[in-house]
């Protein structure tokens, strides 16, 4: 086994171990404490069986009802904004974006305040959600075509900006009309991003879709390592620049739009988490983009446990991560250029 091969699985073994241990705080920690030696004998009850216990009956609604949903969810969302911000930024060669960059956190965000102005029904404000994050897309790759190839990476970020700053206008004129005494509430709720609507049915069935997003992109590590040669070098590789981009862009499209339906906006997870990696252990996509997807999911479990219980009452997720990210990025940034090079 070579150097760099013994260097890819300890740091995905260390990545691994940090996400187990982290979901075992998220299930441990709470209102309701649960000691790691009541955890183990659950564990034990569930596997043997054994007399029925009423706190075990108990447990059982906490772990499985409330907590379990609630991890599941939180390690899908972080590893899909994490791995699609590391796809982004090798996509357009730039440290600096975020799946926020072609406007999808923006149509997003739209679609579901809409949704929740036109219907009560949540699956109808998720399918907006989920609809208008693509519609956002499109546009903003819309706005791209428009100019010579040379440019199109330069102007798909500006057609993501101007894509964003729609949307974002639009959102406003929803939240506008909407009733200030039951449906603008729900919305700004709604926007600071939140994981206590989790449910398991609706977990497994968006981690189907957001699953094979993420995996895909996970295979695509070394077309990324030879997009950061340029679109010149990779194309005389043998790589076709465009049907790669336009790929990545559905896939991480996909599974970040997917992470806002889901539990609304959650910024700077995109951003930070893919530098914070990209530091320790170097900038091959190959490794990159897994161990972003383990840290992310991490970073997630952590930030939703300490959303939790910092307080009396549960702080929105969506506002924690930006007050850790904000400084966080400033740290990482004075060492960003030496990472990224």
């Amino acid at each position: 086994m070579t150097r760099r091969t013994s260097s890819y699985w300890l740091f995905l073994g260390g990545g691994t171990l940090l996400l187990l241990l982290s979901a075992l705080l998220a299930l441990s920690w709470g209102q309701y404490p649960i000691a790691p030696e009541t955890l183990l004998a659950f564990v034990k009850y569930k596997l043997f069986g054994g007399a029925v216990q009423e706190e075990f009956a108990l447990l059982e609604n906490i772990l499985f009802q409330i907590r379990l949903p609630r991890i599941l969810l939180a390690i899908l969302i972080g590893a899909a904004l994490a791995t699609s911000g590391a796809a982004f930024q090798a996509m357009f060669v730039n440290p600096l974006v975020s799946p926020g960059i072609l406007g999808v956190l923006a149509g997003a965000s739209f679609g579901a305040a809409l949704g929740m102005l036109l219907s009560e029904q949540w699956w109808i404000v998720q399918a907006l959600a989920f609809a208008f994050g693509f519609v956002a897309v499109a546009f903003a790759v819309m706005v791209g075509s428009m100019v010579t190839s040379s440019r199109s990476t330069v102007m798909l970020v500006l057609g993501g900006v101007i894509s964003g700053s729609l949307f974002t206008a639009l959102l406003s004129v929803v939240k506008y009309v909407a009733d200030p005494y039951s449906t603008l509430p729900a919305i700004v709720y709604w926007l600071m991003g939140s994981l206590s609507m989790a449910e398991l049915d609706e977990v497994l069935l968006a981690a189907v879709p957001m699953g094979l997003s993420i995996a895909a992109l996970l295979v695509m590590g070394k077309y990324f390592d030879l997009l950061s040669l340029g679109d010149e070098e990779a194309r005389a590789l043998g790589i076709d620049v465009k049907r790669i981009r336009l790929t990545a862009i559905i896939l991480a499209t996909l599974a970040s739009s997917l992470s806002v339906v889901m539990a609304g906006i959650i910024g700077w997870v995109g951003l930070i988490i893919p530098h914070i990696v990209r530091m320790a252990a170097g900038p091959s996509h190959t490794l990159l983009l897994p161990l972003s997807a383990l840290v992310g999911g991490a970073f997630m479990l952590l930030a939703d446990s300490v959303s939790r219980l910092a307080m009396n009452v549960e702080i929105p997720i969506g506002i924690l991560t930006s007050l850790i990210g904000i400084p966080v990025f400033i740290i990482v940034l004075k060492n960003a250029r030496a990472a990224w090079n």
